[in-house]
């Protein structure tokens, strides 16, 4: 009896391992971590809406006026995110989200600086170290999936960004739209509204695992989030079909 059992214990532990489950509970940001001058809230019916904040400070620029276009540029571009606490290797992601036009915003994995240095984060000698020598943004670190409301851009939604370019009009402009995100140490998938956007087979040196992140490109975006699961599989197995 044990050894006929045995086989079906291992196939219900697999099934268990590779279940979907919710990333955001839909009713607070319990598991979550905010990065930057991100608003996060949890709306009704389980909608993640994330804006930026600012109206609190005085002096947005840090400078007196009149101020050059490269500090302008500075402050409009200054990334904000929201970071899993939980860290993750292989797995598959699935995210509905509603972006306005021409909005920026993105999906970011294995970022192990969870957006360091791209929220302007001073480096202190209390902080834990960064577990990377590489700087920059999360795109530079780890990888972002973009997600933007301009098809003309070089990465239309879809795309790994800096690697691979999705094809334009994948995405319905301001509808809900659903990505799904397979990530494995031998590559990478992106497929919105169910068509396949993006494969890469990863960037030698970059980390495989790490946080899960989702952005607010610049000072006037905002976005909306729902049905954020993941599944997680068992370490270096399927690999991309």
């Amino acid at each position: 009896m044990t050894t006929r059992l045995l086989p079906l214990l291992l196939l219900s532990l697999a099934a268990h391992a590779q279940s979907w489950r919710p990333l955001f509970n839909g009713k607070d940001l319990s598991g979550w971590q905010v990065r930057g001058d991100g608003i996060w809230t949890a709306l009704p019916d389980g909608v993640l809406l994330g804006q930026r904040n600012i109206g609190h400070v005085s002096k947005p620029f840090d400078a007196d006026w009149p101020i050059t276009q490269r500090q302008y540029g500075s402050w409009l571009n200054r990334h904000a995110w929201l970071y899993t606490e939980r860290e993750f290797g292989e797995f598959d992601l699935h995210l509905e989200y509603l972006l306005p036009p021409h909005m920026n915003s993105g999906v970011s994995i294995r970022d192990v600086s969870r957006a360091h240095y791209s929220i302007g984060e001073k480096a202190s000698a209390a902080d834990p170290p960064l577990r990377t020598t590489l700087k920059g943004t999360p795109s530079h670190i780890g990888y972002e999936i973009q997600i933007i409301g301009n098809d003309a851009e070089k990465y239309p939604t879809g795309s790994i960004y800096l690697f691979r370019a999705a094809p334009k009009d994948l995405q319905k402009p301001g509808q809900w739209n659903s990505l799904d995100i397979e990530s494995r140490h031998a590559g990478i998938r992106v497929k919105v509204n169910g068509q396949l956007a993006a494969e890469h087979p990863g960037e030698p040196g970059r980390p495989l695992a790490g946080p899960i992140g989702l952005q607010l490109h610049d000072q006037f975006t905002f976005i909306m989030f729902r049905n954020l699961r993941i599944r997680e599989l068992p370490a270096g197995r399927p690999k991309l079909q």
